[in-house]
This record gives C-alpha cells, structure tokens and sequence, in this order.
C-alpha cells in the first residue's frame, strides 16, 4: 500500500542532516555539558552552536535562547512565569479563543489561583481583532498571549499589531510561534514580542526539545528548580542529542524558507482546487485568501457536508496509508467539537466533518494527486450511506 503523510502540523519527519547532526553525540560526544573535562565542554560546545542556529532564525540573540522539553513547556513557563513574578502588579491575562490548549489550559490553572483571564473572540476566518485587544486591557494586565500562526485552520494573526498595543499600555506580549516558525519569516526585532514558544518537531527535528525566547532585560520566575542549567533559569540535564538537532533543523530551516513556502503553498493550493473540482460539498475553513501571509503556507482544513470526519480519517488510513488529522494532534482523540471552529462561527455539524490536510517538504504532487482520487471515492461512498445526505436544512 503507497504510503502517504498529510499532518506535518502535527509533527514533521526528522531530515537526514538532522539525524547525522545528532548521532555524535548519543555515541562519542556523550559528555555532561555542565563538566569542565574535555568531553562535557564538547558538548556544551555542540549546545552553544545550537543556541546560535535557533537564534539566528528569529533574529534573537543566542543569550535570548532558553532550552525547553516542547513547546508546551514554554508556554507554560512564560504564564506561569510572568503571573508569579507580576503578581503584585495586576492578575489579569488575554489570550484568545482558539489558542493552543497548552495555552488554555494553562490559563484555566491560573484562573483556579485568582487570576483573571480574558478570552478575545475572532472572525470567521480565525483573526483577533487589534481594536478587541485595546479594549480589553486594564491597569491589572500583565501578559497578553497570542499564538502567531492557528494550528488548525492556519490562520497568522497580526502579532506585530498586537505586540505594539501591548507594548503602548506597559504590558507583556508573548506569542506560540510553534506553527509558525519555519512557515513564515520571524524576527522578533521587527514583531517587537517579549516571548516567543517554539518547537523542533514541527521544523524536521526531533521531538522532546524546544525553546523559549525571552527578551534581554525580560524576567521570568523559574519553570524548574534545581541546577544551573540555562544560566540557572531551567534546571536539568540538557537533551544534547535533541539540543544539537534542533539546531541543525532550524539552520536548515532558514537556509530553506523561500522554497519551502513555495512548495508548500503550491501544493496546497493545487490541492484544493483539485479537491472542490472532484468532491462536492466541500467549504474551507481559516483565511478564504490563500495568501502564504494570511495562512500557514500547508494548511488545508475542510469541512465535508453530510458525513464524519473520523470516518474519513480511518478509510484514509487503513485503506489507502493516508495520514490525515480531524483536529490538532494534541486533541484529534477528543470527541468534541473543535474549539477552533467554534470560536470562528462554525457549526458543530460541519466541524464534525472536518478534516485537516497538511502538506511539507516531502509531499509531491503526485501524492496530492493520490490522496484527491480517495477522497473522491471515499466522500462518495459515506454519503451513499448518510441519511442526511443532500437534505436541506440538514445542518
């Protein structure tokens, strides 16, 4: 059975110049960064190149890099970081409602130890509205956190607009570029954001290492206590292996970018014409406008009018070796509606349909090709046996 990937915003295969970075240092560059004999400085070496490769994605500075376990640990830190150190200031966040659940849930926690959180709405096509965000602010916000690019719908919010209203009223801006980075150019010298989450597996490196950048001059209260890794701000050991990995992804990733958005948009866009040419009943949800600057360049999430997305999902897989996601990966097991969708006006009928489609580096023309012959035949033979197939008003 031909095996085709389409959820590269889930994770991404590591690349082989990533691999080939790391092995060293599983097998002879082994050492503990944090010893002074030859084979700890060595790795400590391969941990500062690192530092380096990633900073230089987004503009930062090496010193700006801190280390994490994922994205989702950055995210964590920088909330709970900035509510314990601020708390004396105010105990009010904003965030949105189609954040990341690393997110979310992060602020529920919060909310459960006497912060406030305020959760801005979005249009239909996923955007937070700068004016909502200005209005929103009070003498008692001390972050605001909006994620650059949605990992469902794909949709870029307008982060620089946003950092600056922060900014203007004296407030912490921080954003979840996991989706973003590697898909859209970052400098966070031009965005103007004080923190920013990212993740390697979503960029061809290996899962289990991420990092957080903070601003020079920024302060945030310790994630983990212990040692005195990462200048005493994250304690433990450090995944050197995974470290020296991402380092090469994200190195790869900027010599790569322009291609890479040209692919993938390409691809993406020859997908969907291809689709609604072939599958009838088909909507786009996120950006109408296909634009690599309105939408993440790989995205494609649609909805299939008159049958289940879980059923598209596993004819996919187990029939024609298709990955797909009905959701984020972190929630496609969740039987509830997409809070995503919901929050973008769309009805849990159709957000019960929906599948998202994500294209990469290795995804060719004729696997788009392969993957639009499927859904043809699999849209076709569900609806043959729906019941509300072709009814009106059947939402």
């Amino acid at each position: 059975m031909r095996k085709v990937y389409l959820d590269y915003s889930a994770t991404t295969p590591v690349k082989e110049e990533v691999v080939n970075a790391m092995i060293p240092y599983f097998t002879e560059a082994y050492g503990n960064p944090s010893s002074l004999y030859t084979a700890g400085l060595t790795a400590k070496d391969g941990v500062d190149k690192a530092r380096e490769q990633v900073a230089a994605l987004i503009n930062a500075k090496p010193s700006e890099i801190f280390f994490t376990s994922c994205g989702t640990e950055a995210d964590n830190w920088v909330l709970e970081g900035v509510a314990d150190k601020l708390k004396s200031k105010g105990n009010h966040i904003i965030t949105s409602k189609i954040e990341h659940h690393a997110i979310l849930h992060t602020c529920s926690y919060l909310e459960e130890h006497g912060f406030k959180v305020t959760y801005l709405d979005v249009d239909s096509e996923g955007f937070v509205n700068p004016a909502d965000l200005e209005a929103a602010i009070t003498a008692d916000t001390v972050l605001v956190s909006i994620m650059m690019v949605n990992n469902e719908i794909g949709t870029v919010e307008p982060i620089r607009e946003l950092a600056q209203i922060a900014a203007k009223h004296g407030v912490l801006f921080h954003t979840d570029a996991v989706q973003g980075l590697g898909n859209i150019p970052i400098d966070v010298q031009e965005l103007g954001v004080d923190f920013l989450s990212m993740s390697a597996h979503k960029i061809y490196g290996p899962k289990g290492t991420g990092a957080l950048y903070i601003k020079q001059g920024r302060r945030l209260s310790n994630y983990m206590h212990g040692g005195a890794q990462e200048k005493k701000h994250r304690a433990g050991t450090e995944n050197v292996a995974g470290i020296v990995g991402f380092g090469k992804a994200a190195e790869l990733a900027a010599a790569n970018l322009e291609n890479h958005r040209e692919h993938c948009t390409e691809l993406r866009n020859y997908f969907w014409e291809k689709l609604k040419e072939r599958v009838p009943d088909v909507s786009l949800n996120g950006p109408q406008d296909l634009a690599a600057d309105r939408r993440h360049p790989g995205n494609l999430n649609v909805s299939f009018d008159y049958i289940e997305a879980e059923s598209i999902l596993l004819m996919l897989d187990m029939k024609y070796g298709i990955s797909v996601s009905t959701g984020s990966a972190c929630s496609s097991k969740s039987l509830e509606p997409s809070h995503v969708l919901t929050a973008a006006g769309v009805s849990i009928v159709k957000s019960n349909g929906t599948v998202r489609f994500t294209v990469g580096d290795f995804t060719t023309k004729e696997d788009i090709d392969y993957v639009v012959d499927a859904m043809s035949t699999i849209a076709a033979k569900l609806r043959e046996l729906s019941p509300v197939a072709g009814m009106k008003g059947w939402e």
